[in-house]
């Protein structure tokens, strides 16, 4: 390990790509050239896997090896859940959120990037254009938890444009000359990310963002796992879907399958349940027909932006292909179909999101006149140069109430694809002689206009002038900043005096709005409208005005106090937490399932209509929505050992030897299976 030099030692470039089922972590050289830093095996990129066993969290692909063994201990795909506040793995009767996950492979991979380079104090993390501010939030909480003093987010598409224009080779080699409109596709393991970004000399700026983040590869990864398994129980009466280790065999068989699907035209798989062996031989084209739903799914997604942008494929130069999933010849081959032209793969799946963060920290540590870079003066003046503006992905705004249905909906201030830094302003009025204080609750739209909105937190606007008249106007400002986190701000209109504002967000506040909040008077505030003197009563204990011209109805705005001690529920059984922050009963029933199950007795087999569906639904449930049922895309993106064996163990069936089927028996029944 290199000498460490303290407080004083040169500040590294360091990018990581936190992915759903890989991760990776990079840093310039001296001469402004992006390396990919090994982890403690000598692999570049890392399975985002935590295996519980013992004292010490393994991460890594030790993890995922000995997921067969303890599938209950092990936690997969949990970026997927990056902003949901109640979600936990109960592991040994110990709850373990997205955060706490993250943190551990944040852990192993700053580890690794020590051990070559030495001190790490800050990092660029990247993120799904379209991830919340919530998610981004926990993303940067759990690079502070993995011992990060500063960390920066950028989008992935951004990173990938980023080490597209820069050159994927070194800093010097290839950067592009002309102006050109990149379509930048990236289709991770987990996450589908699509920006149209434009390149001129020195600078990336994004036209326009969209994606879907419960769309990746794993979800072609459960619709073989399905098939497959659906095929199984049919020949045996005995499905693997219904033991844990079984399901994760057999999910291990399907990756390296669908790797195999990528450069040959067939792969075979073996699946093992229940005494019972078959090896099953996947054409290409059976898995093509079987995933062709997802495939159109972002044929959706990508004309829907050209089209909300006025724009054609004749207005794209470039479209550069990124991320894993995106190998599969299915999503190659229509994408060349759609755009009439080659594609550019130039840039690494698996190593281009991590490059272009790393560019960008070394952007950042051009510009920062207080930090001592290790990169010559030529490259940090080069870097220095280079400008990138990214979009927002989602609106931005806040709760009303529409008096004629007495529901609450979004009032959005900032709309979708809006060039970042931005913010807006918009005037409240108190309602009371005296009022001190201003409560809003702050909202995103959701993934998509199916989705809904995502509450991010109450804002309270405390510190106000005293001796405030009623009606007084108070400038409330809301903004994006670069990486699209969001700030508040506000202050008397009068006076010019600022007020302290903070967002309490929802990590913190764990209860949903399912109802109106309990109104006090002295915490309410009114949205103003242009006419002089627009304040009046609504309606008992409740103030409101009317917001001129919004969609031809009569709207008021509705700003006041939840409680002040709101109960923390569990996301699970919905009961309140204890002080700890911990469900009693899910704990109670988390330990109950850790005894050893008497081996007379095995799962019983889920009914049809228990299976989750393979094709996923758009959008993701995101923390701080009204509570609903819980989509299919809940229970399909679990990891197997996060999937609780919630119905009674059946007797124990009579064993039958092992299957000597041929290889080939019953292929034909498969191929009718899987184009139905």
């Amino acid at each position: 390990m290199p000498e460490q030099t303290g407080p004083t030692q040169a500040v590294q470039a360091v990018g990581i790509d936190l992915g759903t089922t890989y991760s990776v972590v990079s840093h310039l050289n001296e001469s402004g050239e992006p390396v990919t830093i090994p982890n403690q095996e000598g692999e570049l990129a890392t399975p985002s896997v935590v295996l519980f066993e013992g004292e010490q969290p393994i991460v890594g692909t030790e993890a995922l090896r000995n997921s067969i063994r303890f599938p209950d201990r092990v936690v997969e795909n949990s970026k997927r859940f990056m902003g949901d506040v109640g979600k936990r793995w109960w592991i040994n009767g110990r709850p373990y959120g997205p955060v706490d996950i993250a943190t551990l492979i944040l852990k192993k991979l700053v580890s690794a990037a020590q051990d070559k380079i030495g001190q790490i104090s800050q990092a660029v993390i990247t993120v799904p254009a379209q991830f919340s501010d919530a998610q981004r939030h926990a993303t940067i909480q759990a690079g502070h938890a993995a011992g990060l003093e500063r960390v920066d987010v950028i989008n992935e598409p951004v990173a990938a444009a980023l080490c597209y224009v820069l050159g994927s080779e070194g800093l010097w080699f290839s950067e592009l000359a002309g102006e050109q409109r990149i379509l930048v596709y990236d289709l991770g393991g987990g996450t589908f990310d699509l920006s149209l970004v434009r390149y001129r000399q020195d600078e990336v700026t994004v036209i326009a963002s969209s994606g879907d983040l419960h769309l990746g590869g794993i979800n072609w990864n459960e619709a073989l796992v399905d098939a497959i398994a659906g095929q199984f129980a049919k020949s045996f009466r005995d499905d693997p879907r219904t033991n844990p280790e079984s399901l994760q065999a057999l999910a291990l068989e399907v990756e390296q399958a669908k790797r195999g699907l990528s450069v040959r035209p067939r792969a075979a798989l073996t699946c093992n349940h229940g005494g019972h062996r078959k090896t099953y031989q996947v054409e290409l084209e059976q898995f093509q027909r079987l995933t062709k739903p997802l495939v159109d799914r972002t044929e959706e997604i990508t004309l829907k932006l050209l089209k909300d942008n006025k724009l054609g494929w004749a207005h794209v130069d470039v479209v550069l292909v990124t991320g894993g999933a995106s190998r599969m010849p299915m999503i190659r081959g229509r994408l060349k179909q759609l755009s009439g032209r080659t594609l550019n793969t130039t840039l690494s799946p698996d190593l281009s999101i991590a490059h272009g963060a790393t560019y960008y920290a070394g952007m950042l540590l051009a510009n920062d006149k207080f930090a001592r870079s290790i990169l010559t003066e030529d490259a940090n003046r080069r870097l220095a140069k280079v400008k990138q503006q990214s979009v927002n992905a989602r609106e931005l705004g806040i709760l009303i109430r529409d008096m004629k249905t007495q529901t609450r909906v979004p009032h959005y201030l900032i709309p979708a694809n809006t060039p970042l830094p931005t913010e807006s302003t918009q005037q409240f009025g108190t309602v009371v002689e005296n009022q001190r204080r201003v409560h809003l609750v702050i909202v995103e739209s959701g993934t998509s206009p199916e989705q809904p909105y995502v509450v991010l937190g109450d804002c309270r606007v405390d510190g106000l002038p005293p001796d405030l008249p009623e009606g007084s106007k108070i400038d409330v400002t809301i903004s994006y900043d670069p990486q699209a986190t969001v700030h508040v701000s506000a202050k008397d209109a009068a006076s010019g005096k600022s007020a302290h504002t903070e967002i309490l967000r929802q990590e913190n506040i764990v209860a949903q709005l399912t109802s109106d909040p309990r109104v006090a008077s002295s915490d309410s505030v009114v949205l103003a409208e242009a006419n002089p003197n627009p304040f009046k009563k609504t309606g008992p204990g409740v103030t409101g005005v009317r917001v001129p011209d919004l969609a031809n109805d009569r709207w008021e705005a509705f700003f006041d106090q939840t409680p002040s001690k709101p109960i923390p529920v569990c996301h699970e059984c919905g009961r309140p937490l204890d002080e700890k922050g911990i469900c009693p009963t899910c704990a109670a029933a988390a330990l109950a399932k850790s005894k050893p199950v008497p081996a007379a007795k095995s799962p019983v087999a889920k009914s049809p209509a228990d299976r989750t569906p393979s094709r996923p639904q758009p959008g993701a449930r995101t923390a701080g929505v009204r509570p609903a049922p819980k989509p299919p895309t809940q229970e399909m993106v679990k990891p197997p050992s996060a999937q609780p064996q919630r119905k009674p163990p059946s007797p124990e069936r009579p064993k039958r030897k092992p299957s000597s089927a041929p290889q080939d028996e019953g292929e034909d029944e498969f191929w009718k299976y899987v184009g139905e």
